[in-house]
């Protein structure tokens, strides 16, 4: 009885696990098998061709929305990448300075702050400064969103890295900016990279805080694709959205590596 009554669970878990999934990804599926789509109409196959993707290559408007994005994500997520780091060392190695629990709290504040809040409060910040909405505004409200998934990475990372190695290090004649070099730079540096991945993951994907910070000019690639929605679905979104995806999926898979390997090297620095 107990056997059979595990196998019906088994089969109730594994059918639940496909519905789950098929719910998650079976419209991205579509999604891409529908940009091959020969046909002007979106919802009615006409066979399998590549016209669409030829034709956002022919789109210049297209290209370059596509070129400010990953102008955007490259350079945000490298200063979120730098600031990140930077913060996790402050909270990782530094000793309880006064008003650690209040950066603490103001670094992973946008972790959990809707992204309407985080945009409108960036726009009224700008406006008040007078500064010109454009790329660098795109590029520092994607920071300050990013730079915080780096920090909870870095520092992740940091707490698993045995301390007595640095301690060696300095013992050996090296300072301590030598020493981190040296050690821990290198024992870091996987989860630096997995949280650059990241941060240019968000920001490519990002379009509500993106639309508050953007000015003429520099409309990312979501702000385009969504003002194009709004008149219509064309065939041609299908293909944008599909490079999107890949693009994404590429990303998250080099992170994941990434973060593999950064806690291979994290187990092997424990200590025993």
């Amino acid at each position: 009885m107990s056997g059979r009554r595990f196998a019906a669970m088994s089969r109730f878990n594994i059918a639940s696990l496909a519905l789950g999934l098929a719910f998650l990804y079976l419209p991205i599926v579509i999604l891409v098998i529908y940009s091959f789509n020969a046909s002007q109409l979106v919802t009615v196959w006409g066979g399998w061709s590549l016209r669409w993707y030829t034709a956002f290559f022919n789109d210049e408007a297209m290209l370059a929305a596509a070129a400010t994005s990953l102008r955007v994500a490259a350079v945000s997520a490298t200063l979120a990448a730098a600031l990140g780091t930077l913060a996790a060392l402050a909270l990782a190695r530094g000793e309880r300075f006064k008003g650690r629990a209040l950066f603490s709290g103001m670094l992973y504040a946008p972790l959990v702050m809707p992204e309407v809040i985080t945009g409108l409060s960036l726009l009224l910040l700008f406006v008040a400064l007078g500064a010109e909405r454009g790329f660098w505004t795109v590029t520092i409200a994607h920071t300050t969103l990013t730079m915080c998934f780096v920090a909870v990475i870095v520092q992740s990372r940091l707490g698993s890295i045995d301390r007595s190695l640095e301690e060696a290090a300095m013992d050996l004649g090296c300072g301590p900016v030598r020493a981190f070099v040296a050690v821990t730079l290198p024992l870091i540096a996987p989860a630096i990279a997995a949280g650059w991945m990241l941060a240019f993951t968000l920001s490519l994907d990002d379009l509500v805080i993106a639309s508050f910070t953007t000015g003429p000019g520099s409309a990312t690639l979501p702000i385009r694709i969504y003002s194009e929605v709004r008149l219509g679905v064309k065939p041609e979104i299908n293909a944008i959205c599909a490079l999107i995806i890949g693009a994404v999926t590429l990303a998250i898979v080099t992170a994941s590596l990434a973060a593999k390997l950064s806690s291979r090297r994290g187990g092997n620095a424990a200590p025993m």
